[in-house]
């Protein structure tokens, strides 16, 4: 599958490839050979827990190297008064009768314990370019679905700083 990442998400991902290769990789390596120096290698744990360490950090620079590759950059930009990616919405949800926030991000960055969720969650595809007053239908499941209405749209910055509210 194909990530949707912003230009942001994407030199974020550059910019850990590029730590990965210039200051983690050279650490391994020595960390392997000064590991290899110790002798005989069928009982030394160290070579192995080094020579481990070095291959998940290569396997993780393919990964992410691939993931740019067949990257998909979409725009996070989005009209002031409309729910887009890196905004900050306060919602109704009508079956708790209470308000949640959310923070709208690409499927990289969801992290539904810090209530970040994705635009490709049912809850990101549907709140996704409405406006505030908004009832929005929820479809969780094919047996499951509730509405929210939109009470509050923040415009954010990657640090979380607020620019506008609606």
């Amino acid at each position: 599958m194909r990530e949707k990442l912003t230009r942001n998400d994407a030199q974020r991902i550059q910019d850990e490839i590029e730590h990965r290769k210039l200051v983690l990789r050279p650490e391994l390596i020595g960390a392997v050979r000064e590991a290899r120096a110790q002798g005989d290698l069928s009982e030394n744990f160290e070579y192995y827990a080094a020579k481990r360490e070095k291959n998940q950090n290569e396997s993780r620079i393919r990964y992410l190297e691939n993931m740019l590759k067949n990257a998909i950059i979409i725009s996070d930009e989005s009209r002031e008064d409309e729910v887009g990616i890196n905004n900050t919405v306060t919602l109704y949800m009508e079956d708790d009768e209470e308000e949640e926030t959310y923070k709208l991000v690409t499927s990289i960055r969801g992290n539904s314990m810090n209530n970040m969720i994705s635009t490709e969650s049912p809850l990101g595809k549907a709140i996704l370019h409405h406006k505030v007053g908004d009832r929005v239908l929820i479809q969780a499941n094919n047996r499951y679905s509730y509405y929210v209405t939109i009470r509050r749209i923040e415009n954010t910055d990657d640090s979380g700083d607020s620019i506008r509210k609606y």
